[in-house]
């Protein structure tokens, strides 16, 4: 779900209160990926907002996060019907979103 090496590099990399705001970002651009994908009604508003997800989501090491919504862009591209992914996605995003909120220190602790 999770790739919890991704997640300590960025620790490592940025320290805790600016990982702290990370996330925060994240999070908030993930509220504002999933209402682009859940008002999205053409085919290039659907890519756009899959994409932007997997963006955010290859990021912070969402790696499944990210697959689904590769998934989604190329069958958007591909003028394919969208709505499993889209609702995948919406439920994916929060479920990862809050592992990741209430565990990443418990995680870098025990790498530590």
């Amino acid at each position: 779900m999770i790739d919890w090496s991704r997640v300590s590099e960025l620790y490592e990399d940025f320290g805790e209160e600016e990982f702290s705001e990370i996330i925060e970002v994240f999070l908030e651009e993930g509220v504002e990926g999933l209402e682009q994908l859940s008002f999205a009604e053409s085919d290039c508003q659907n890519m756009a907002a899959f994409h932007f997800l997997k963006g955010a989501a290859l990021n912070l090491g969402f790696v499944e996060l990210s697959q689904l919504c590769a998934l989604g862009e190329t069958a958007a591209r591909e003028g394919q019907d969208v709505a499993l992914l889209k609702a995948q996605v919406m439920e994916h995003l929060p479920a990862t979103c809050e592992i990741l909120k209430t565990k990443w220190k418990e995680y870098l602790v025990k790498k530590t």
